[in-house]
């Protein structure tokens, strides 16, 4: 942001000021505009982040329930364990995880996002505490369901929120820690089953797989109510903040290129279909979601995490539970350096994918061909960092790149990258089936081929993103 020479009067005397930004009448000084940023970071980060490590331990819990003893209790075959995962994420129609995603942005760029978000949280809660009382497996599919719908509008929607208020340098690091919730809410999910599993087995009768869900539920729910008073609007009509930090937070915007159109106001808005044909008329909307869903059906390792863990010879599932923590916490700390890395580099991020992407190829090459079960678990750890860094990159990739369009059209964009790459774990969820154990080979080959060809799209994305620049320029 440029500063910007400004004159002012004050008790009848002009000044003048190099500090100052001067957007049409409005003008700041970059302590007004850190702490309108400040303000942002306290209410919104936290607050979401916390929401995506639940969000993440209510979607893979199915893989500790599963060695916990809910295939033996409910007959469940490795079929129909990779069907439980596959509702999670779409079913025969337009709904699921993979499908609403697009949908939801198209509701929340005319409503609140701290109520949505925290209604959507409070279904999905409800729905994750009945699975603790499942009896057949019909009964765990429609939960499941039920999971995947509500969850599915929270990703995208976060993520447009962001590219609502953080300018393009700004949004590397805060969506790479943000995704880095998942990380830890794998690793905090490994730790939660344990304890659960191993401490409340049979309490009360209940079987600790179904305590699992009851409790994880019950956290869901009372963070969903908190989370509705903390989380910000737009910057236009945030209760939050006065009319001078909103008026400083939407003029930076518009002041680095952000179309912040009139969705956030009471003007005229696009029509859904128009928004729509705009954002997939856009190569950059298609070549960013087909980037992301290559890479996102190694994403699907985590159901199966505490299972190939199982392999290193721990007959205890509670131990297996804990072993998945490391794979996670690595994968923490290497994704949200990467983000902050990734900002100072911000015409690049697609390289810096690109590159990511075949450092994980390159290692589930390697697991491939290992089968010492030690091995494996650390070239695990290592692959976790790739695909993980690359997913949460490819988030900030989107929402910079979209920033210009209009707030409609680019809520349906930064969508679909998230829906394309979720309905990648459709068929992700097969590759790992129980006769295919110890090695898994043909779920790691299929793995490698789209990590190694994420990591080519990428790299073509860079040079398309270069190439336009150079003629707006």
């Amino acid at each position: 942001m440029e500063s910007t020479l400004t004159t002012k009067t004050e008790g009848g005397q002009q000044y003048h000021s190099q500090d100052e930004t001067c957007v049409g009448d409005i003008s700041w000084t970059p302590e007004e505009e850190r702490k309108v940023v400040r303000k942002v970071d306290l209410r919104l980060i936290p607050t979401v982040w916390l929401m995506f490590v639940i969000s993440w331990m209510d979607r893979s819990n199915l893989g500790n329930a599963k060695i916990a003893g809910l295939n033996a209790d409910l007959h469940l075959s490795s079929t129909d364990y990779s069907l439980a995962i596959i509702t999670f994420y779409s079913r025969p129609g337009p709904v699921g995880y993979a499908f609403c995603g697009p949908l939801s942005n198209l509701i929340i760029t005319r409503v609140r996002p701290s109520i949505y978000f925290a209604g959507l949280m409070m279904v999905w809660g409800i729905a994750t505490c009945c699975m603790g009382a499942v009896k057949t497996f019909p009964q765990l599919l429609v939960l499941r369901i039920i999971v995947g719908i509500f969850e599915g509008g929270l990703t995208p929607g976060v993520y447009f929120v962001i590219s609502s208020w953080y300018v393009p340098a700004e949004q590397a690091k805060r969506a790479a820690f943000v995704l880095s919730a998942v990380l830890l809410g794998g690793a905090f999910g490994g730790i939660i089953a344990g304890a659960v599993t191993g401490g409340l087995e049979g309490r009360y009768g209940i079987r600790g797989w179904r305590w699992l869900f009851i409790v994880e539920g019950i956290i869901t729910i009372i963070w969903a109510m908190i989370a509705g008073f903390i989380l910000p609007d737009f910057p236009a009509t945030c209760r939050h903040f006065t009319p001078e930090e909103k008026r400083i937070a939407t003029s930076r915007l518009r002041n680095c290129g952000t179309n912040i159109g009139d969705n956030q106001s009471d003007g005229p808005r696009l029509g859904k279909v128009q928004s729509i044909k705009l954002a997939l008329s856009d190569w950059r909307t298609w070549g960013v979601a087909g980037g992301i869903g290559l890479c996102g059906c190694a994403t699907v390792l985590p159901y199966f995490y505490p299972t190939l863990v199982n392999g290193l010879g721990y007959k205890e599932h509670v131990t297996a539970q804990y072993m998945t923590v490391p794979i996670w916490a690595v994968a923490f700390v290497c994704a949200l350096s990467s983000g902050f890395i990734a900002d100072r580099i911000p015409n690049h991020r697609a390289a810096f994918i690109a590159g990511w992407s075949g450092f994980a190829a390159i290692i589930s090459i390697v697991v491939c061909v290992v089968e010492e079960y030690k091995a494996r678990y650390i070239l695990l750890i290592f692959q976790g960092c790739g695909v993980w860094t690359c997913i949460s990159l490819g988030v900030a990739v989107a929402t910079t790149t979209f920033q210009d369009m209009r707030p409609e059209v680019r809520a349906i964009s930064v969508s679909l990258p998230q829906a394309v790459g979720n309905a990648a774990n459709i068929y992700g969820a097969y590759l790992f089936p129980q006769e295919h154990a110890p090695r898994y080979l043909a779920g790691f080959v299929v793995i490698t081929v789209t990590l190694a060809a994420g990591s080519l799209l990428f790299a073509l994305v860079d040079l398309g993103l270069s190439r336009r620049r150079k003629v707006l320029a």
